[in-house]
């Protein structure tokens, strides 16, 4: 579980149960659509922000995050728990760090019914509250949809909680990374800003796949969201975002993705932990509008950092988990093995732009400390109307050109030649592993040297090359020394299959160096 502000809090489990009560329903006799809540975001732009924090008892106001997790949803109150769907919805109470109520709704045939809060709903553990002094009208802090994913019994499907922030999975995962429904103002010089869904319409399931609507809304800009949440082997939630900017915005950010990177193969220096590896995603994933396919290993290092893919049109962007191995990573409890990867499809073409991902110093593995995220070049103006559609994949791994090598892992430190005693500080060694080649007899092509490391750099010298065939991981691994002559360098390497004109073979795998 996360600890940073809009983070979210998952409860697997309850305790006793309270009796006699059920939520009630207020209903509203209209034939409701995707269309209303884009009228509805459209009508509140045009006036200014309202916060709509709670007022709540000290209790609930300053509830540190081990109290709040004591508070849980009764299982049998669950929204459609007696109707036999394919779907429940459960409830977060508001409290610690979640302190803007959101409004929920059922639709059921076109008719809107607001879910009302009622605490009889909710265990509180040890937790002792003033009931008699809770607004009966405060509204739930978020909500959960639970789903028979791995087995007859409902699992938790997917999470909304805290500003715009959602996360979900396929089957056999755990949750991990979370997405968000925008971001603004990401490790910019001003103020990052967190649009907030400050109300949900759940439409009543019928099969396996169930809709969602959403209003967005924040101090620059409110906006309708309409998500088609599809679970499976591969969890598929379709988006689509119809913007109103209030003022105009330098910098907004469509599909932001949030994980955690504390340290891996390459930067494990820093830390004194018995854990080879602790990351809930450990490589950025872009598929440029040119087609070409480029992997960004993540940082943790002691500064910002903040790379950019300039792009036209992209195919798609994301955060994996690529590393299944339980081994390298020692921890059954927080099984980052079984962490999903969020690939974002555009659905139709996004223009100029960039792909964006900022990588912030961090030393607890409970902060998320890496956002990634597509930046449009066009302006974002006060008073006009943006659309935006995408599909989400929560996979294990992204769905995308799958002919191409992959890189496995990347470690790196001092170059020189180990073999004969010789390591020089002012150089770096990198080791790169290939792995999933479409190519017959691949120890054969690389000893005869027909594949071949393809290496670049803005400003420095490469040496001691060497391109290997690893019989472990059916792969291959590439050695190379960099001294640079920069504070910042960006190296790019692409291996290449000499016997067939050169054509790529592998990913591009992209490293930013800093001094």
């Amino acid at each position: 579980m996360k600890n940073s502000t809009g983070l979210l809090l998952t409860c697997a489990f309850c305790l006793c149960c309270f009796s006699g009560f059920t939520y009630a329903k207020k209903n509203t006799e209209q034939q409701f659509s995707f269309n209303d809540v884009i009228l509805k975001a459209k009508e509140i732009s045009s006036h200014p922000y309202r916060d709509n924090r709670a007022v709540l008892p000290a209790v609930l106001a300053n509830m540190r995050y081990e109290e709040y997790s004591k508070i849980h949803f009764l299982p049998e109150k669950a929204l459609w728990h007696e109707d036999e769907l394919p779907f429940e919805a459960q409830f977060y109470h508001l409290g610690g760090l979640f302190q803007n109520p959101v409004i929920i709704n059922e639709i059921n045939d076109g008719k809107v019914s607001e879910i009302v809060y009622d605490f009889h709903n909710f265990n509180f553990g040890e937790n002792q509250l003033p009931f008699e002094n809770i607004d009966q009208h405060i509204g739930y802090a978020g909500f959960r949809l639970q789903y028979p994913l791995n087995t007859d019994f409902y699992d938790e499907l997917i999470s909304f909680l805290g500003a715009s922030y959602f996360r979900s999975m396929a089957k056999g995962q755990r949750y991990g990374l979370s997405a968000r429904g925008l971001g603004i103002n990401t490790a910019e010089k001003s103020p990052e800003e967190f649009p907030l869904f400050k109300e949900f319409w759940l439409t009543r399931p019928d099969d396996d796949d169930v809709k969602v609507y959403a209003l967005l809304d924040s101090p620059s800009i409110a906006g309708a969201y309409n998500f088609n949440i599809v679970p499976g082997k591969e969890t598929i939630i379709d988006v689509e975002a119809v913007l109103f900017p209030r003022v105009n915005i330098s910098k907004l950010e469509i599909a932001p993705l949030t994980s955690m990177f504390l340290y891996g193969e390459n930067t494990k220096i820093r830390f004194d932990d018995y854990r080879p590896e602790v990351h809930d995603s450990d490589g950025l994933l872009v598929v440029n509008g040119n087609g070409e396919k480029i992997w960004r290993p993540l940082d943790n290092s002691e500064h910002l950092r903040l790379s950019s893919f300039v792009d036209n049109n992209p195919k798609g962007f994301g955060l994996m988990q690529r590393d299944r191995n339980p081994r390298h990573y020692l921890d059954p409890e927080a099984a980052y093995d079984l962490r999903p990867s969020l690939w974002i499809e555009p659905l139709e073409n996004w223009g100029r732009g960039k792909v964006q991902l900022a990588e912030l110093p961090s030393i607890d593995e409970t902060n998320d400390n890496v956002v990634a995220y597509w930046v449009p070049d066009m302006p974002i103006e006060a008073q006009k109307e943006y659309h935006f559609k995408y599909r989400m994949h929560w996979v294990n791994e992204a769905p995308v050109m799958t002919d191409l090598a992959k890189v496995y892992a990347t470690y790196n430190g001092m170059g020189g030649d180990g073999l004969a005693g010789e390591y020089l500080r002012h150089k770096r060694k990198y080791v790169i592993d290939f792995v999933d080649f479409d190519i017959e007899n691949l120890k054969q092509e690389i000893e005869n040297g027909n594949i071949w490391a393809d290496i670049s750099n803005q400003a420095g010298t490469i040496t001691n090359v060497k391109l290997m065939y690893t019989p472990d991981i059916n792969g291959a691994t590439l050695y190379f020394d960099f001294e640079p002559n920069k504070e910042i360098i960006e190296l790019r390497v692409l291996l290449r299959d000499k016997a067939h004109d050169n054509r790529p073979i592998s990913e591009i795998w992209s490293y930013q160096w800093w001094k």
